[in-house]
């Protein structure tokens, strides 16, 4: 961990050395639904922070905003001390700093797994393509799938599908990485070997925002837990401090439905 301490306001105008991504009274409407209001977060480097709370709470909207998936109101948002690019070259490239995994795992049905792993890398990143390859079997290997190289999407376990999405990720080195309900399509015995995958990311250091109902996950993996409820951040903790108390009376309505039904 950096051991950076986050401070937030409108006085935090030059970003600490340490700050990744920040998030500054950052609003997002979808029609009359305010679904992000006044959001104020400062992720650092190497954190591992997990956004969680009720559906309908704007935790994947955050998650989306920070790529540019979605756009904003008002507010600002950078990534390493520059703001989010537009449109064009420059937002590509930001998403490819910014690695994206979804609930759905969004990979090319046409091309084999190695070429989904391989294609960001040549196109983007303009790399050779022996050497993307290379990194791309390496990449695979290390979340447990190298032996499905030659496949296509289709032919995998949903798990292995979502090992292969985080291995296309990977391959761009991003400075951080989303994960937006990366198990929730998966089927129950599926969603281990995706967590695992996340767990050893975490460990090797990578920056992660990851929106997920997984709480053992959050418990273990998280430097931070952020609630979120009604399109706010509620509160943020440690996790020790969010699972064993709770400050909020709506984090510990939604800990109580969650943890002991």
């Amino acid at each position: 961990m950096s051991g950076v301490s986050v401070t937030k306001g409108a006085d935090d105008a030059v970003p600490a050395a340490g700050d990744l991504v920040v998030l500054s009274n950052v609003n997002k409407h979808f029609g009359a639904l305010h679904v992000l209001q006044d959001i104020d977060l400062t992720i650092t480097r190497g954190e591992v922070v997990v956004v969680i709370g009720p559906s309908g709470s704007g935790k994947s909207t955050l998650c989306r905003a920070v790529n540019r998936l979605e756009t904003i109101d008002s507010g600002d948002i950078t990534i390493d001390g520059k703001p989010l690019p537009q449109e064009g070259k420059e937002l590509a490239r930001l998403r490819a700093d910014v690695g994206m995994v979804f609930q759905s795992f969004n990979l090319f049905a046409h091309k084999t797994v190695l070429e989904n792993v391989t294609l960001g890398q040549v196109k983007v990143r303009k790399m050779d393509k022996k050497a993307a390859t290379e990194k791309a079997r390496a990449l695979l290997d290390r979340v447990g799938v190298a032996e499905q190289a030659d496949k296509y999407p289709a032919q995998l376990s949903g798990g292995q599908q979502q090992r292969v999405a985080i291995a296309r990720a990977l391959a761009m080195d991003p400075k951080v990485m989303l994960f937006d309900e990366p198990t929730s399509a998966l089927d129950p015995e599926m969603i281990n070997e995706v967590l695992e995958v996340m767990q050893q990311l975490a460990r090797e250091g990578m920056t992660m925002v990851v929106v997920t109902h997984e709480m053992g996950f959050a418990r273990s993996a998280a430097n931070r837990v952020v609630f979120m409820a009604d399109g706010k951040i509620v509160e943020e903790a440690t996790p020790e401090e969010f699972f064993s108390n709770p400050r909020s009376d709506r984090a510990k309505d939604f800990l109580s439905k969650i943890l002991h039904h």
